[in-house]
């Protein structure tokens, strides 16, 4: 603080560089948000790609090979999960639009917004947890595509049950350590 400064003035410097600084960080968390959600749909639509009836597995008894009702579960799945990745992606744009709408006029100040930290940290919380339902989805929609490509789980085929073991512990694992971040940075 110089000489020249008041105390409220600092206190007010202070207030406007952590609002800059927080809101340029949300537009980039959202960001990052829709590019991931944006990955994750075009793996719901490589799995769309896969469900074609009577297909046969790669396990050698034709008893293993999946059924009609695999392939209808996995379009159920795919739709629900592109649907929630839709949902959060949406929500994360709606907020980035707000941000930015709320600017100021002057182009050179892009990350300074006046906004609700409530209703920001809201719906963000709400685009995460869309996030989280669209793996949770596309997860059982994966387990989908290796019974119909190596076989059924019920057959015991080692490879779709090394497959769908690999899928399980990763993906779960991921999921709670993202959870447990976005709760982390929710509450603090």
């Amino acid at each position: 603080m110089s000489m020249d400064e008041s105390p409220k003035d600092y206190s007010r410097a202070t207030s406007n560089s952590i609002t800059e600084t927080t809101t340029s960080v949300h537009v980039t968390a959202l960001d990052g948000l829709v590019n991931v959600n944006s990955l994750f749909t075009i793996a719901v639509f490589v799995g769309l790609s896969l469900t074609t009836p009577n297909q046969r597995s790669l396990e050698p008894n034709t008893a293993c090979d999946a059924g009609i009702d695999v392939a209808r579960k996995l379009l159920v799945f795919e739709v629900v999960s592109f649907s929630f990745f839709l949902f959060s992606s949406l929500v994360a744009q709606g907020l980035k639009l707000a941000i930015n709408l709320l600017n100021s006029k002057d182009v050179d100040e892009a990350f300074r917004a006046h906004i609700n930290l409530k209703v920001l940290r809201l719906g963000m919380m709400g685009s995460a947890i869309g996030s989280v339902m669209g793996c949770l989805f596309l997860m059982l929609s994966m387990v989908n595509v290796i019974e119909i490509r190596l076989g059924m789980l019920s057959c015991g085929s080692k490879s779709a049950v090394h497959a769908v073991a690999a899928l399980l512990i990763l993906v779960s694992s991921a999921l709670i350590v993202y959870i447990s971040t976005a709760i982390y940075a929710f509450l603090h």
